[in-house]
């Protein structure tokens, strides 16, 4: 009987990873929807009015749940707020919040995480974190300038970052704006083929 046990409690296993992973592509399809259909609507759109006429979507890398990772997060409590440097003169004041550490095709890594120090002001974001990166298909597949990641304070020690959903900043599609340019030690050495690819 003890085959069979084994058999049926690995088929379970196997259908309920399966079911989960089904939920996270379901969920990641949504965020590029909705992402897509943000910029094809004029009222919300930050593209420029003739980029407008010809917008037919944005471009994806292949959904990859591999580029979905639960992070070891550690806390930096003593950090001293800084002026992060953006593609204008534009000085945002941000403090580092805490570190991402985790592991990508054998390597390992660290973010740096940000929180703006005017979240407070903003209703709804008084738990946001800010996680800018650049990695090696920075410039080759995707924008040269890098890509954000939205993140919220976690709860316990782990915090859970999904390149899939990883957007461009607005300064992909227009010079009108001011982006955050993604600091140095947040340049991962590693092909993240996840989330927006470079607009085209």
């Amino acid at each position: 009987m003890k085959p069979i046990v084994i058999i049926v409690t690995l088929l379970i296993s196997s259908f309920v990873i399966s079911q989960t992973n089904k939920e996270l592509i379901k969920e990641i399809e949504k965020v590029q929807h909705e992402l897509n259909e943000e910029y094809s609507n004029p009222k919300t759109s930050i593209l420029d009015s003739l980029d407008q006429l010809t917008f037919k979507g944005l471009h994806f890398y292949p959904i990859n749940l591999k580029f979905k990772v639960e992070a070891k997060f550690v806390r930096t409590p003593d950090e001293k707020p800084f002026l992060m440097k953006t593609s204008s003169e534009r000085l945002p004041e941000y403090v580092k919040y805490g570190e991402a550490h985790f592991t990508i095709d054998g390597k390992d890594l660290v973010l740096n995480i940000f929180q703006s120090t005017n979240h407070e002001n903003k209703e709804g974001f008084e738990d946001y974190l800010f996680i800018p990166y650049t990695d090696l298909t920075s410039g080759d597949g995707s924008y040269g300038g890098g890509k954000y990641i939205d993140g919220r304070i976690p709860e316990g020690d782990t915090i859970s970052i999904d390149f899939n959903k990883a957007y461009n900043p607005y300064c992909a599609y227009s010079h009108r704006y001011s982006c955050p340019i993604p600091p140095e030690e947040n340049d991962l050495l590693v092909r993240i083929e996840a989330g927006v690819k470079a607009y085209e």
